[in-house]
């Protein structure tokens, strides 16, 4: 494959990403996360209860900490192309 095709425009990309889009992604991520923690956790316990219960907290608990992670390796350098820089966020 040509190095051209494979190249990724970083303004573009970084126009892009928005809070919205992150939240977006997080609660995507995070609901086929949880619903196999919902699961694991019915089949170990076997009350429906309790397991919608946990995937409820896990839901959650872990999209905040997915969003705060996204916006903190947007501060970080490491990876980038040098001379780019991370866009700006209000969280």
């Amino acid at each position: 494959m040509p190095m051209e095709m494979i190249m990724i425009d970083s303004d573009r990309i970084a126009a892009m990403e928005s809070n919205s889009r992150s939240v977006a992604k997080a609660v995507s991520y995070r609901l086929l996360g949880s619903m196999c923690t919902a699961l694991i956790f019915l089949v170990i316990t076997g009350s429906l209860k309790l397991s919608l219960g946990a995937g409820a907290i896990d839901i959650v608990v872990k999209i905040a900490a997915y969003f705060v992670h996204e916006r903190i390796w947007n501060l970080i350098p490491y990876g980038r192309e040098r001379g780019t820089t991370a866009p700006e966020y209000e969280i």
